[in-house]
């Protein structure tokens, strides 16, 4: 099984590429960090597979999959996410994934995962299951909250200051927090609400100022 990586974080690829070569009958080929090298490099190498990741710098990794697919439609792509958004993993799966797996998953899930998409089947990391399979036994009583309104409290008491104008710097000095967590808190937010760039967060921000209070 000749699989590609992706990923724009150095050391997960890293990380990656070293669980990979544990499996066996596993390759790793070639490694990309966003989604243009995503696209070359699978044309090249053309893999048996593709791991992932939906969040990418520049464009997203749904719009990776779809290129790797028009160029390489053989090839089975399986998305990583931190996140478990039902409506990104509905989205993949519409344009062609193999399978979504949580980037906390076990090892052992993750080549399941690998082996599951190589053998023509798509493979859903159990939590994505649950979530998805939920309001159809009728488990979900009331709708989940969604966009802005599923943000974590402390989001989004960054996002209303990011709306209001606000710096990183300025925002961690209001908070009492670092300037890396506000990064790190802006970066969740644009993958869970879909945004690739940060203008499109200052214009959600400033759309949603009056729920953010």
């Amino acid at each position: 099984m000749r699989v590609l990586i992706v990923d724009d974080h150095t050391l997960v690829r890293a990380g990656l590429s070293r669980l990979l070569q544990t499996f066996e009958g596993v390759d790793v080929v070639a490694e990309a960090a966003n989604a243009d090298q995503a696209i070359d490099l699978a044309a090249i190498h053309r893999p048996d597979l593709v791991l992932l990741d939906l969040s990418l710098p520049g464009r997203t990794g749904l719009e990776a999959l779809s290129g790797i697919l028009e160029k390489v439609p053989e090839t089975r792509v399986v998305m990583m996410s931190m996140h478990d958004d039902p409506l990104h993993v509905r989205d993949a799966l519409d344009r062609g994934a193999a399978g979504f797996v949580v980037k906390d998953a076990a090892p052992l899930e993750l080549e399941l995962a690998l082996r599951a998409a190589a053998n023509g089947e798509v493979f859903l990391s159990p939590r994505i299951s649950s979530r998805m399979i939920a309001p159809l036994l009728g488990r979900s009583r009331q709708a989940r909250p969604e966009g802005v309104a599923a943000l974590p409290p402390r989001q989004r008491q960054i996002l209303a200051q990011i709306g209001r104008g606000l710096s990183s710097k300025e925002i961690a000095s209001s908070l009492g927090i670092s300037v890396k967590t506000v990064e790190t808190h802006r970066a969740r937010m644009m993958e869970a609400l879909g945004c690739r760039r940060a203008s499109e967060l200052v214009l959600l921000a400033v759309k949603h100022q009056h729920e953010l209070g």
